[in-house]
């Protein structure tokens, strides 16, 4: 394997999950008689740019295809998010109906709908017909193709260059992540601002975050690996913030490297002396997720079995991707799972990937009132502990698998 963005061989590993289906590739009842396509998950590390990566089995065109299932507007913490971002740049960098902002990845119009509410043009591309007909339908102008430099080309053509470009939780998705910075150096005007969100390598490893691995995610960030790619595709960071969000992120500030020039912050050679400091350029710092993750499998397995021995029911909250990379990697069935509970309706009625839960509403959990319930997206454990605080009145408990399993006590609900 070469090296997605240097080109290096590639042979330091990661994590090895062994195989499983896309984990946004939902099934419905026809779908359960027929096979599902499975692809190998492991992700390896160029020790050349330290750019850690899945192998190249899965394309992004089956991944993101046209009945994608992700929407962002069904996180309530995701929205406040979205609304306090947009609220920052308006402020920090002046824009007014003047500018124009470009979203990447603009999903359900989550964060455009905060950008047009100040009267500010802006413009989405996103290559999913499902989210992209939401978006569409809260009147946020859509581009329904895949974002690269022949995208941008066209785009700039067409008069759309940019004040500010918003790239959250993208930058990780795309196969070439040459081709897509370059990208944003060709769509920038000169003085423009790019703004990148993606979680950190650096908590991936530390939290034994393993479950964020799958093949969505081309890249696994961090800023030693970013700021070469970025370097090497016309962009210079210049300002970089740890964010809470997806278990520990990083918002990067990039802009043209041949523009006027923002003065580059302490915060960036701060971060990458720390990620020096933590062994990130080091392969050592790389060994040890694997047998978190196998420890993890084994409390996980070892709970939900003795749970069934005892009579008791264990449920699952949050139909998340993370949610099945977790569940096929410790092999857990509708056995000892019955179904998980998801707001979102395009979700209800389809089962997982691989493990063929079903997805049921959130009146099912009400009414079959389980002993348990797993919250698959542990990132959003605190909003998802609010809306299920309910559970407690029937004596019923709420737990998390990662980084530890963990039976949630009520007085953190």
């Amino acid at each position: 394997m070469k090296c997605r963005h240097c080109a290096a061989p590639v042979t330091l590993p990661l994590i090895d999950l062994g195989t499983a289906p896309p984990s946004n590739a939902y099934l419905d009842a026809l779908a359960l008689h027929g096979p599902e396509r499975w692809y190998p998950l492991r992700v390896l590390v160029c020790e050349q740019c330290w750019l850690a990566q899945t192998e190249d089995f899965a394309q992004a065109e089956e991944l993101f295809s046209a009945n994608y299932a992700y929407f962002s507007s069904y996180s309530s913490t995701w929205l406040a998010h979205a609304q306090a971002y947009v609220d920052t740049m308006v402020r920090r960098w002046g824009l007014d109906q003047q500018s124009k902002v470009v979203e990447i990845a603009a999903n359900d119009g989550y964060l455009l709908q905060y950008v047009a509410q100040y009267g500010i043009p802006c413009l989405g591309v996103e290559p999913t017909t499902s989210t992209a007909s939401v978006a569409r339908a809260r009147g946020i102008p859509i581009v329904e193709e895949f974002f690269g430099t022949a995208l941008a080309q066209k785009l700039l053509a067409q008069g759309h260059t940019a004040d500010l470009m918003v790239a959250n939780n993208v930058l990780a998705h795309v196969p070439d992540i040459n081709d897509f910075v370059t990208g944003f150096a060709t769509l920038l005007k000169p003085s423009g601002v790019a703004s990148f969100e993606f979680p950190h390598l650096l908590q991936l490893v530390q939290q034994y975050q393993f479950d964020t691995i799958y093949h969505e995610h081309f890249s696994y960030l961090s800023l030693t690996s970013v700021q070469r790619v970025f370097a090497a595709n016309g962009l210079t960071v210049f300002d970089v913030e740890e964010l809470p969000t997806h278990g520990g992120s990083l918002r990067v500030l990039a802009q043209r490297t041949d523009g006027p020039g923002h003065p580059i912050a302490p915060t960036v050679s701060d971060l990458l002396e720390r990620e020096t400091a933590v062994g990130m350029s080091n392969a050592l710092f790389y060994q040890g997720l694997q047998a978190q993750a196998l420890r993890i499998k084994r409390e996980l397995l070892t709970f939900l079995l003795e749970a069934q021995a005892q009579g008791r029911k264990v449920v699952a909250y949050g139909a998340a991707a993370k949610g099945n990379t977790l569940l096929n990697f410790a092999g857990v069935r509708s056995d000892l799972l019955p179904y998980v509970v998801d707001r979102n309706p395009a979700k209800q009625g389809q089962f997982l990937p691989d493990s063929r839960i079903p997805i049921v509403d959130e009146q099912h959990l009400c009414a079959d009132r389980p002993d348990v319930v797993l919250i698959l997206p542990w990132n959003l454990q605190t909003e998802v502990r609010q809306q299920l605080a309910y559970v407690h009145a029937w004596g019923g408990q709420l737990a998390v698998a990662i980084p530890h399993f963990t039976l949630l006590p009520q007085d953190e609900a």
